[in-house]
């Protein structure tokens, strides 16, 4: 179990506005969220955060960039040929008559 010290320092001052903007909400606000949601306020911030990391960061590792010609050959040669086909359509009249 962390001790009182451990728990301590992993905490924020987390401070409400006096009202409700685009960069903050009141504990009104936070409330009445909580009573929605079937969350306490706590949990309604960590809801919050979540939806904007999930909105903000990259959900996934960056890559080492494009494709380079010998990656692309050998997913060329790997994958499957499609078979060609040809389709008549009797969309348009012929003339074959």
């Amino acid at each position: 179990m962390p001790s009182r010290t451990q728990t301590l320092s992993n905490q924020i001052a987390f401070r409400y506005r006096a009202a409700d903007s685009s960069t903050g909400v009141t504990r009104t606000t936070a409330q009445r969220l909580a009573a929605q949601l079937g969350v306490d306020e706590t949990q309604t911030i960590h809801l919050a955060l979540h939806a904007l990391a999930v909105q903000v960061l990259p959900q996934y590792e960056a890559d080492d960039g494009a494709l380079t010609a010998t990656q692309l050959r050998q997913i060329r040669a790997r994958a499957p040929k499609a078979p060609t086909k040809s389709v008549r359509s009797s969309l348009f009249g012929t003339d074959n008559t």
